[in-house]
């Protein structure tokens, strides 16, 4: 009888662990350890309107039909390539032109990225200090199949091109700062963007631009920003507009951290009667603010904006970012006229640049956790769906190709045991299923 006993109870504790490591394994799935965990250091951690509703639309005119749109193909199938695709314009995804290699570079930049301290100087000594050293050590918690790679190398270039082609997004999302400026981590490239447009065309992806946070970003310099980009790369043919439901194409613009500027401020950029408005001038555009606090909806509204995105690929870290409230904010975006545009992604861990900030953590669990979020995003019925990222890799969102690597120092994390194009065919997977259901939305 007592052996019975032990028998039970190794067997009680065996099962009570396998379900705590299952739950463990599993807690990404849904909301947890929200935005008020990082409030205080918000703007430390996330740094680093028109009338008419709108659709997407390609320089050759291929538009996503969206609810209430007349549809028409969203299909662009390749010649150039090895086998036929089909890409689509309203799945888009966000991309990072600011890795550097010594070969390339003279240095390494952004694979050295410092570790960022804690905001709260309490807790600050309590976690590593210093910079990653590359190429065993690189500041991601993933290693590229690549390698740490430089963004000017064409081959890289053609390799990234290949790899969305095969996810089937249609739209590259450029991360942009004016010429001479860039991140406080990295240098100047806005002289690559020539070759990202010319790579992108070659596989019939277009490029929108993601105007990030510079030092300085007033709406006088964006209003100078966005006639730079129309009048430097308005006529290339991966330029990629946006067609209104008036006939009017316009290019399409992601604004991160628009918060940062007061709505009055964006008023005078883009309403009507703003001072120094863009509507109705050769600059005008499509332009999607980001929604991080619940409040940001409103001042987007009182902006002028034209609709707003979510970005951040951790579920419940941000009020924008909590699949939980897309429903609402389409259906406040729905009543007054804006773009709703949900960012889906395949994790987040970013703790090789914040080691503080585990708690943010969204475990892949071998892409359950991406597939969630895809669902999410199209549960919503929005008309363009985002994927955050192709390769941001500090964060871990990237769905770019990664491999197994264990040195010295470092063991990271990767796809296994499934292959390194995983997130690749989940991207197509869903890309897909999005479209045919937007067919049925049309009905």
């Amino acid at each position: 009888m007592t052996r019975l006993r032990k028998k039970a109870l190794i067997a009680l504790f065996l099962f009570t662990l396998f379900i705590f490591g299952t739950m463990m394994g599993l807690r990404t799935l849904k909301p947890s350890d929200g935005f008020s965990d990082l409030a205080p250091g918000m703007g430390e951690f996330v740094r680093e309107r028109g009338g008419d509703h709108r659709q997407p639309v390609s320089n050759d005119m291929v538009v996503s039909p969206g609810q209430s749109h007349l549809a028409s193909d969203t299909k662009v199938v390749f010649t150039k390539s090895d086998r036929d695709y089909s890409i689509f314009y309203d799945v888009q995804i966000f991309y990072y032109l600011w890795y550097g290699t010594p070969q390339m570079d003279g240095k390494y930049i952004h694979w050295d990225h410092v570790l960022v301290p804690h905001w709260d100087p309490k807790i600050a000594p309590s976690h590593s200090k210093g910079r990653h050293t590359p190429p065993e050590d690189i500041a991601s918690s993933f290693f590229p199949e690549l390698g740490p790679y430089s963004s000017r190398d064409p081959s890289v270039l053609e390799s990234h091109m290949s790899q969305i082609e095969a996810a089937a997004a249609g739209v590259l999302v450029l991360s942009w700062y004016p010429p001479g400026i860039a991140d406080n981590h990295g240098e100047p490239c806005e002289d690559l963007v020539p070759a990202v447009m010319d790579a992108a065309h070659r596989h019939s992806i277009k490029v929108a631009f993601h105007i990030q946070p510079y030092k300085g970003r007033t709406d006088l310099s964006m209003h100078d920003n966005i006639k730079y980009i129309i009048d430097k790369y308005g006529n290339h043919g991966a330029f990629y507009r946006f067609r209104l439901t008036t006939g009017r194409i316009l290019p399409l613009f992601y604004v991160y951290d628009s918060y940062l500027t007061p709505p009055e401020a964006w008023a005078d950029l883009l309403h009507p009667a703003g001072t120094h408005t863009l509507r109705g001038t050769p600059y005008d555009g499509v332009f999607l603010a980001l929604v991080v606090e619940e409040r940001h909806k409103h001042e987007i509204l009182a902006g002028g904006f034209d609709g707003m995105y979510t970005y951040f690929a951790s579920n419940g870290f941000s009020f924008g970012s909590s699949h939980q409230n897309w429903k609402a904010v389409k259906a406040f975006c729905d009543g007054n006229n804006l773009l709703f545009v949900p960012s889906a992604g395949p994790g987040y861990v970013d703790t090789a640049v914040r080691p503080w900030n585990n708690h943010n953590t969204r475990n892949r669990v071998n892409g359950r956790y991406y597939e969630t979020s895809l669902q999410a995003a199209l549960s919503v019925r929005p008309e363009i769906v985002t994927i955050t990222s192709f390769n941001e890799w500090h964060e871990g969102t990237q769905i770019e190709k990664a491999v197994p690597r264990k040195t010295v120092s470092r063991l990271y994390l990767d796809y296994q045991p499934r292959r390194s194009d995983l997130y690749l065919e989940l991207t197509r997977k869903w890309a897909e299923h999005f479209n045919k259901e937007k067919d049925k939305w049309l009905m």
